[in-house]
């Protein structure tokens, strides 16, 4: 069965298929942030910190103890998901610029921490082995994303989502109407650190070499970025905007040392044109709505 899935994606330019699993690691890692700051309303700036527990945990579990890379994929999201409640009992009880601050200072104390660890090679870092599946990575890392897709349209289309969203809305409403907000964000914080976490195992064992130092800042900024070009809250907007991010610096590589500046002068223009994202407020189901011509008036 392994031999037939990887067979069949020898037809696939190594390259092109290099750029299809960076766009489904994104896709875990975006969708994850917009469950905390998109569906919930709270601020983050240190999902990287997730993303990197996430990374290192399933690297120690692979080189230290053996264990099977399906497992390691739990595992590594379900210590970030321990890492989320740890930050979030002390954090959340914050909002706006004070909780985006706390999440900055919490990333960085974590990039500091894995730079003096021994078990991660402090700043050297860590040599990560190919997973040894039956299933191709590639196929591996579409199947999770999508998995994700379908838990985050559940969870947005719930009970549990609905009281994120009124906590987004209004706050002091929700918890009039006997919403715990801060209970249920810290339970946001940690099902979004879940899917980091995983995102993270994918991301080591792809890349194939992690440093403390590739979990800085810039990379809580680039998942935030596809957040909001996406549309904040919009999960079919989330996934574009991921895949978005990913291959635009990919298509501008032609322009060499103006790439980046262009990129980010692409991303001024979207966000002064569309200043919702490219899907705000657009639903799975709306659009599977409108594709059938069904969609009811008002229909989100």
């Amino acid at each position: 069965m392994g031999e037939l899935l990887q067979a069949s994606l020898n037809w696939i330019d190594p390259y092109i298929l290099q750029i299809l699993v960076n766009i489904g690691i994104a896709i875990i890692l975006a969708l994850g942030l917009n469950l905390i700051t998109g569906l919930t309303g709270q601020l983050s700036l240190g999902h990287a910190a997730f993303l990197s527990i996430g990374a290192f945990s399933s690297a120690i579990l692979t080189i230290k103890l053996g264990i099977p890379f399906s497992l390691n994929i739990v595992a590594s999201g379900l210590i970030a998901a321990c890492f989320g409640v740890l930050i979030g009992f002390p954090t959340l009880r914050l909002s706006g610029d004070y909780l985006a601050i706390a999440t900055l200072g919490f990333a960085e104390i974590i990039k500091v921490v894995f730079l003096n660890l021994d078990i991660t090679n402090r700043a050297l870092g860590l040599s990560v082995p190919l997973p040894n599946t039956p299933i191709p990575l590639p196929i591996y890392v579409w199947a999770i994303a999508i998995l994700t897709i379908a838990a985050m349209c559940f969870i947005q289309n719930s009970r549990f989502g609905r009281a994120l969203q009124a906590i987004r809305e209004d706050e002091i409403a929700a918890e009039a109407m006997g919403i715990n907000a801060t209970r249920y964000k810290i339970q946001a914080f940690a099902i979004g650190a879940f899917f980091a976490g995983v995102g993270g195992a994918f991301y080591a064992h792809f890349i194939a070499y992690i440093n403390p130092s590739d979990f800085a800042f810039l990379k809580s900024v680039d998942i935030l970025n596809m957040v909001v070009l996406g549309g904040l809250g919009s999960i079919p907007g989330t996934v574009l905007g991921a895949s978005v991010l990913t291959v635009a610096p990919e298509f501008l590589r032609f322009m060499q040392q103006y790439r980046m500046l262009v990129y980010g002068a692409l991303l001024v223009f979207m966000m002064i044109f569309r200043p919702n994202g490219l899907l705000g407020g657009v639903s799975f189901r709306r659009l599977v709505w409108k594709a059938m011509g069904k969609l009811p008036a008002g229909g989100r």
